[in-house]
């Protein structure tokens, strides 16, 4: 198997798991049956998550089906998958500008390590995104290694 194969894969992966995931984080009591979320605010989160499902599938595609332009296909999918994940960031640069927080008191809490003497909490939205936007740069890295 070349790295070119294997880094189609790996995008193909990361695409999907990006749609399934945001459908199964977003999609429950903590989000968007929340009752105490406005009904307006539940229906922009729902509108967010079908539509990133739907783009992941496209990019899925992109990746996967057989047929001319692969490599032009291979980096539309990564500059879509990349999408999300840098307006996570730039939402979480630009939070206090809106009243933006990193996670709801009813929904997933931060986790809390104490390092060193002083203790830390992480939030694990951020640090999966984070996580997520370097294994796209490898995959792609690998690809055009």
């Amino acid at each position: 198997m070349t790295h070119v194969a294997i880094a189609r894969g790996l995008l193909a992966l990361l695409c999907g798991t990006q749609g399934v995931a945001t459908l199964a984080i977003d999609l429950n009591r903590s989000h968007a049956s929340n009752p105490q979320w406005p009904g307006h605010a539940r229906f922009h989160l729902v509108w967010q998550v079908i539509s990133y499902a739907l783009l992941s599938l496209l990019e899925v595609a992109l990746v996967l089906v057989a047929g001319p332009y692969r490599e032009q296909r291979f980096y539309l999918a990564a500059i879509l998958a990349g999408i999300p994940m840098l307006s996570c960031l730039v939402a979480f640069l630009c939070r206090k500008m809106y009243g933006g927080a990193l996670y709801d008191p009813n929904g997933i809490q931060p986790v809390r390590i104490q390092a060193f003497g002083s203790e830390h909490y992480i939030d694990l939205n951020l640090t999966a995104e984070v996580m997520a936007l370097l294994m796209l740069l490898a995959i792609v890295a690998l690809f055009r290694h």
